[in-house]
Protein backbone atom coordinates (compact mmCIF):
# COMPACT_ATOMS: atom_id res chain seq x y z
CA UNK A 1 0.00 0.00 0.00
CA UNK A 2 1.23 3.70 -1.24
CA UNK A 3 2.14 6.34 1.71
CA UNK A 4 -0.35 8.52 0.43
CA UNK A 5 0.70 11.62 3.42
CA UNK A 6 1.60 14.26 0.74
CA UNK A 7 -2.52 14.17 -0.70
CA UNK A 8 -3.19 14.64 2.57
CA UNK A 9 -0.51 16.80 4.42
CA UNK A 10 0.15 20.12 3.28
CA UNK A 11 2.58 23.01 5.07
CA UNK A 12 0.47 25.76 6.92
CA UNK A 13 2.12 29.42 6.71
CA UNK A 14 1.27 31.92 9.65
CA UNK A 15 1.61 35.61 10.42
CA UNK A 16 4.42 35.44 12.95
CA UNK A 17 7.18 33.66 12.04
CA UNK A 18 10.85 32.83 13.35
CA UNK A 19 12.63 36.73 12.72
CA UNK A 20 9.54 38.80 14.81
CA UNK A 21 9.68 35.82 17.49
CA UNK A 22 13.14 36.22 18.24
CA UNK A 23 12.78 39.99 17.94
CA UNK A 24 10.52 40.07 21.18
CA UNK A 25 13.14 39.06 22.49
CA UNK A 26 15.90 40.92 21.47
CA UNK A 27 17.98 38.52 20.04
CA UNK A 28 18.68 36.32 17.25
CA UNK A 29 17.79 32.71 17.29
CA UNK A 30 20.58 30.03 16.61
CA UNK A 31 21.39 26.75 17.32
CA UNK A 32 24.54 25.91 18.80
CA UNK A 33 25.46 22.16 18.56
CA UNK A 34 28.05 20.49 20.69
CA UNK A 35 29.46 17.59 19.86
CA UNK A 36 32.27 15.33 20.77
CA UNK A 37 33.05 12.13 22.21
CA UNK A 38 31.62 11.13 25.84
CA UNK A 39 33.41 13.37 28.65
CA UNK A 40 34.56 15.72 26.36
CA UNK A 41 32.96 18.51 28.27
CA UNK A 42 30.20 18.90 26.18
CA UNK A 43 27.49 19.36 28.57
CA UNK A 44 29.82 21.00 31.29
CA UNK A 45 30.26 23.87 28.06
CA UNK A 46 26.54 23.75 27.02
CA UNK A 47 25.46 24.07 30.93
CA UNK A 48 28.28 27.12 31.71
CA UNK A 49 27.16 28.80 28.38
CA UNK A 50 23.14 28.47 29.15
CA UNK A 51 23.67 29.73 32.53
CA UNK A 52 26.32 33.15 30.74
CA UNK A 53 23.57 33.35 28.37
CA UNK A 54 20.78 33.88 30.91
CA UNK A 55 22.65 36.05 32.83
CA UNK A 56 22.94 38.67 29.47
CA UNK A 57 19.04 38.20 29.27
CA UNK A 58 18.93 36.03 26.40
CA UNK A 59 16.28 33.02 26.22
CA UNK A 60 17.22 29.77 26.31
CA UNK A 61 16.64 25.77 26.15
CA UNK A 62 19.59 23.39 26.95
CA UNK A 63 19.10 19.73 24.62
CA UNK A 64 21.75 17.36 26.71
CA UNK A 65 21.84 13.86 25.15
CA UNK A 66 22.00 11.94 28.45
CA UNK A 67 18.47 13.50 29.74
CA UNK A 68 16.75 13.24 26.25
CA UNK A 69 17.52 9.59 25.72
CA UNK A 70 15.80 9.68 29.60
CA UNK A 71 12.73 11.29 28.06
CA UNK A 72 12.14 11.81 24.16
CA UNK A 73 14.47 9.07 23.15
CA UNK A 74 13.81 6.51 25.38
CA UNK A 75 13.21 3.86 23.32
CA UNK A 76 16.67 4.28 20.90
CA UNK A 77 19.58 2.08 21.83
CA UNK A 78 23.24 2.80 20.69
CA UNK A 79 22.93 1.22 17.16
CA UNK A 80 24.07 3.33 14.07
CA UNK A 81 20.03 3.38 13.13
CA UNK A 82 18.76 4.13 16.47
CA UNK A 83 21.66 7.08 16.83
CA UNK A 84 20.78 8.34 13.53
CA UNK A 85 17.21 8.55 14.60
CA UNK A 86 18.71 10.01 17.91
CA UNK A 87 19.89 12.85 16.08
CA UNK A 88 16.92 13.49 13.48
CA UNK A 89 14.53 13.86 16.42
CA UNK A 90 16.36 16.33 18.13
CA UNK A 91 17.71 18.00 14.87
CA UNK A 92 13.52 18.45 14.60
CA UNK A 93 13.31 19.46 17.85
CA UNK A 94 15.78 21.83 18.09
CA UNK A 95 14.40 23.70 14.79
CA UNK A 96 11.12 24.40 16.42
CA UNK A 97 12.73 26.06 19.12
CA UNK A 98 15.05 27.92 16.87
CA UNK A 99 11.71 28.82 14.89
CA UNK A 100 10.15 29.95 18.33
CA UNK A 101 12.98 32.15 18.63
CA UNK A 102 15.27 30.66 20.98
CA UNK A 103 18.79 30.29 21.35
CA UNK A 104 19.38 26.17 21.88
CA UNK A 105 22.21 24.51 22.74
CA UNK A 106 22.20 20.88 22.09
CA UNK A 107 25.04 19.03 23.41
CA UNK A 108 24.81 15.31 21.86
CA UNK A 109 27.93 12.95 20.89
CA UNK A 110 26.32 13.23 17.37
CA UNK A 111 29.16 10.80 15.75
CA UNK A 112 28.03 10.57 12.10
CA UNK A 113 28.92 13.79 9.72
CA UNK A 114 25.93 12.71 7.44
CA UNK A 115 23.52 13.34 10.71
CA UNK A 116 24.92 16.33 11.24
CA UNK A 117 25.12 18.06 7.96
CA UNK A 118 21.38 16.64 7.80
CA UNK A 119 20.83 18.65 11.32
CA UNK A 120 22.52 21.26 9.61
CA UNK A 121 20.63 21.44 6.63
CA UNK A 122 17.12 21.60 8.71
CA UNK A 123 18.12 25.97 9.49
CA UNK A 124 18.80 28.88 7.71
CA UNK A 125 22.15 29.82 6.55
CA UNK A 126 23.88 31.13 9.65
CA UNK A 127 21.38 29.56 12.02
CA UNK A 128 23.46 26.46 12.79
CA UNK A 129 26.70 26.91 14.42
CA UNK A 130 28.40 23.99 14.90
CA UNK A 131 31.15 23.89 17.57
CA UNK A 132 33.43 20.48 18.21
CA UNK A 133 35.24 19.65 21.10
CA UNK A 134 38.29 18.54 19.96
CA UNK A 135 39.00 17.19 23.07
CA UNK A 136 41.90 13.73 23.22
CA UNK A 137 40.48 10.74 24.51
CA UNK A 138 42.58 10.21 26.56
CA UNK A 139 41.72 13.43 28.37
CA UNK A 140 38.09 11.86 27.65
CA UNK A 141 39.29 8.46 29.39
CA UNK A 142 40.40 9.91 32.70
CA UNK A 143 37.59 12.05 33.15
CA UNK A 144 35.09 9.19 32.96
CA UNK A 145 33.38 8.68 36.66
CA UNK A 146 31.17 6.47 35.04
CA UNK A 147 33.57 4.18 34.09
CA UNK A 148 32.15 3.57 30.11
CA UNK A 149 35.40 4.00 28.57
CA UNK A 150 36.78 0.93 30.50
CA UNK A 151 33.81 -1.16 29.94
CA UNK A 152 34.42 -0.67 26.26
CA UNK A 153 37.75 -1.27 25.96
CA UNK A 154 37.02 -4.80 28.46
CA UNK A 155 34.29 -5.61 25.25
CA UNK A 156 31.36 -5.01 28.33
CA UNK A 157 29.82 -1.97 26.23
CA UNK A 158 28.89 -2.31 22.66
CA UNK A 159 28.79 0.36 20.16
CA UNK A 160 30.52 3.36 22.22
CA UNK A 161 31.92 5.96 20.77
CA UNK A 162 36.04 6.18 20.23
CA UNK A 163 36.11 2.76 21.31
CA UNK A 164 34.03 0.25 19.70
CA UNK A 165 32.34 2.57 17.44
CA UNK A 166 33.33 5.53 15.51
CA UNK A 167 33.54 8.66 15.76
CA UNK A 168 33.94 11.13 12.73
CA UNK A 169 35.50 14.30 13.21
CA UNK A 170 33.52 17.60 11.93
CA UNK A 171 34.88 18.85 8.70
CA UNK A 172 34.44 22.55 8.92
CA UNK A 173 32.64 23.49 12.19
CA UNK A 174 32.70 27.22 13.02
CA UNK A 175 33.97 26.55 16.82
CA UNK A 176 36.88 24.06 17.61
CA UNK A 177 37.40 23.88 21.31
CA UNK A 178 39.43 21.40 23.64
CA UNK A 179 38.49 21.33 26.90
CA UNK A 180 41.99 20.26 28.16
CA UNK A 181 43.67 23.24 27.20
CA UNK A 182 40.87 26.49 27.18
CA UNK A 183 39.21 27.07 30.70
CA UNK A 184 35.08 27.48 30.52
CA UNK A 185 35.23 30.84 30.47
CA UNK A 186 37.37 31.62 27.47
CA UNK A 187 35.69 28.90 25.31
CA UNK A 188 32.46 30.29 25.99
CA UNK A 189 33.74 33.68 25.14
CA UNK A 190 34.79 31.89 21.57
CA UNK A 191 31.08 31.20 21.32
CA UNK A 192 29.70 34.63 22.24
CA UNK A 193 31.93 36.39 19.86
CA UNK A 194 30.61 34.25 17.16
CA UNK A 195 26.85 34.65 17.81
CA UNK A 196 27.50 38.74 17.64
Amino acid sequence: MKNHKSNILRTQTFAIDQEQRAIIKHQHAKCLWLTGLSSSGKSTLANHLEKTLHQMGKHTYLLDGDNIRQHLNKDLGFTESDREENIRRISEVAKLMVDAGLIVIVAFISPYQRDRQSARALFNEGDFIEIYMDTPLAVCESRDEKGLYAKARAGQLANFTGISAPYEKPINPEITIDSSKESLEASVEKILTKLQ
